[in-house]
């Protein structure tokens, strides 16, 4: 295979999928193809509104699509318990795709109260992972999917002021909440392999790609969308995440981005992850800090 794209995802036909942020940008790609492949795709979304609009937009190129939604703020950690207890009522949960992000916002908090980036990205994704575990071990073939970033490269492991009190880089901060992404799947790796647990967890990230996320960069909005033309498009940018959710190749702690151009266009393939980002020590240290800062325990023992 010279890299994994759409025309490789397989039939998923009885498999359940939750797509966090998948109203728009690259969670709207991925969910897109995994309805047309006859997947369950439950859009997990802030807005309501804008999560309906997209599922018409799906059911019109694949009208018996099964779609639903599911209401979630990863910016509130009692938003998310709720969404999380919901989730778990369905019938059933094999995957879970991490897909929703906010990127280099001017200063801005949760509800908690900590640094939106943080936040949102990490804290919000750790907490609604966790809670989902148990159900998920109930699925077939449950993975685990969390969207990292080639920024995670000059990420560094610096959580002490998770609420921005003492100093706020907005670039900084998204590629240390993009590290703790990076973190964490492997650490999640890790642990749910010690406890012989059938979820795996997967890592990805979409190289640079032609999306709203980046809305907050200013003059960078004009150079995205020059980005796209010649890198990678939103649906592009998906590869990697459908790879992530669906190839039935991959196995625990597999990481994949896309292959050309310094990983950041093209095909789906496996993808670079800083020495930090797989140190035992980093990830030991950044779970229990979210289980402090959350208190949320997935109850999974350290390697």
């Amino acid at each position: 295979m010279p890299g994994f794209t759409a025309a490789y995802v397989p039939d998923l036909s009885g498999r359940t999928y939750v797509v966090t942020g998948a109203n728009t940008g690259l969670g709207f790609e991925a969910a897109r193809v995994l309805a047309a492949r006859g997947g369950e795709v439950v859009l997990a979304c802030r807005s309501e509104d804008k999560a309906r609009e997209a599922m018409a937009r799906i059911s019109r190129e694949t009208p018996h699509a099964k779609l639903d939604f599911a209401e979630l703020d990863l910016g509130d950690l009692d938003a998310v318990r709720r969404s999380a207890e919901s989730l778990s009522q369905r019938e059933r949960l094999d995957v879970l795709v991490n897909n929703a992000g906010v990127m280099i916002p001017p200063l801005s908090h949760t509800a908690q109260g900590f640094e939106l980036q943080f936040g949102v990205n990490h804290l919000g994704t750790f907490a609604l992972t966790s809670l989902l575990l148990p159900k998920l071990a109930e699925g077939k073939g449950p993975r685990v999917v969390v969207t990292s970033s080639i920024a995670h490269r000059s990420g560094q492991a610096v959580w002490s002021d998770p609420k921005a009190e003492e100093h706020y880089a907005r670039s900084q901060r998204y590629s240390d909440s993009k590290l703790a992404n990076a973190l964490f799947f492997v650490e999640l790796a890790r642990r749910l392999s010690a406890s012989g647990s059938p979820v795996i967890s997967v890592g990805c990230h979409p190289g640079v790609a032609s999306t709203d996320l980046g809305r907050h960069v200013g003059i960078a909005n004009l150079a995205m969308k020059f980005v796209g033309k010649v890198l990678n498009t939103a649906e592009q940018g998906a590869w990697p995440t459908l790879q992530a959710a669906t190839d039935p190749e991959v196995v625990n702690g597999d990481y994949y981005g896309p292959r050309g151009l310094r990983e950041m266009s093209g095909p789906s393939g496996p993808a670079f992850l800083t020495r930090l980002a797989r140190d035992p020590g980093a990830g030991e240290w950044l779970w229990q800090r979210s289980v402090e800062l959350t208190g949320v325990d997935p109850g999974l023992l350290p390697v």
